[in-house]
């Protein structure tokens, strides 16, 4: 299988982990606040991930002291500035407005791909970025969106996280070239626990956490193990094996796992929208993985044999 192929599997399985991650979040959420609950994913994430590692010490090329600090400072700012923002974008705003705020992320990493790491901004790339974007806001009906005052803090914090994750998967490229994904992934949640365990020691002051039950606790479990440790693996290995710029669509399959989930689980209707949207995203994402050159030459290549 090519690099390419293993990348949109690794992509897409972190993006659908994701997207069925906002019911739990938003259940969890309820009971313990934002950063506490993203202290708790990062620190189960580390405990997941220390162990395999641990495991594999012997065969591990550790980082030096520079690219532990690099390893760190990625993961400050990709765990603990913008899932932090996303967080408090959710809490203080609302669900379609935190869907289609952070469907940007994209468009930032396409940018900051162009401009950072010199990858090709190609019309092929754009359009492709375009039309799963389309696909989003389809899906997510934009009309249940809230921009009034009242959700102006949330907005902005939505905002931060877009941008933030498009410099951070940026960044994750060119810090993970060299390292196994175990070890950038590690790291990057020591990085993220250095901003959001004195943010939940100051949250904790005006909102303390509420009583944990049995179903809170499974709910955490499943956020720091699958979602946290599992996810962030598959997504830092998807930016290891393609450009920047494509890897980025796989994003987009968060919001259509999430309501093909609101489907098979709430019994919600399966709509135009939905189907409209999700061919959307699709064509997007395999816009982005088979460049029409190649569809050109294969589709020559087949007239050829017929003949």
């Amino acid at each position: 299988m090519s690099p390419m192929m293993r990348g949109a599997i690794y992509g897409l399985a972190a993006a659908a982990i994701w997207g069925g991650m906002y019911v739990v979040s938003d259940q969890v959420l309820t009971i313990v606040p934002p950063f506490a609950l993203l202290t708790m994913r990062l620190l189960l994430g580390l405990l997941v991930m220390g162990g395999v590692l641990w495991a594999r010490r012997e065969r591990l090329r550790w980082p030096n002291r520079r690219e532990t600090v690099s390893l760190i400072l990625v993961g400050l700012l990709g765990f603990g500035i913008s899932v932090g923002a996303q967080f408090v974008g959710t809490d203080r705003s609302n669900a379609v407005n935190g869907a289609l705020v952070t469907s940007a992320s994209p468009a930032f990493i396409l940018i900051f791909a162009a401009v950072i790491l010199h990858e090709k901004l190609t019309w092929q790339r754009i359009i492709a970025v375009a039309l799963a974007t389309l696909g989003v806001v389809i899906i997510i009906d934009p009309s249940k969106a809230d921009f009034s005052s009242a959700t102006f803090v949330g907005n902005l914090a939505l905002a931060l996280a877009a941008l933030t994750w498009g410099l951070f998967s940026v960044f994750l490229k060119i810090v993970s070239t060299k390292l196994d994904t175990m070890l950038v992934t590690a790291y990057g949640f020591v990085g993220g626990l250095l901003l959001t365990i004195p943010a939940a020691f100051f949250e904790a002051g005006g909102r303390p956490i509420g009583e944990i039950t049995f179903s809170t606790l499974l709910g955490i479990l499943y956020l720091g193990v699958v979602s946290t440790a599992g996810a962030m693996w598959f997504w830092n290995q998807a930016f290891k094996l393609v450009d920047a710029s494509i890897a980025s669509l796989f994003f987009f399959a968060q919001p259509l796992v999430g309501a093909v989930l609101g489907v098979a689980l709430l019994g919600q209707e399966i709509t135009s929208a939905l189907l409209t949207g999700g061919l959307l995203i699709g064509g997007g994402v395999l816009l982005s993985i088979y460049p029409v050159e190649k569809l050109l030459t294969l589709r020559q290549k087949t007239s050829a044999q017929a003949d």
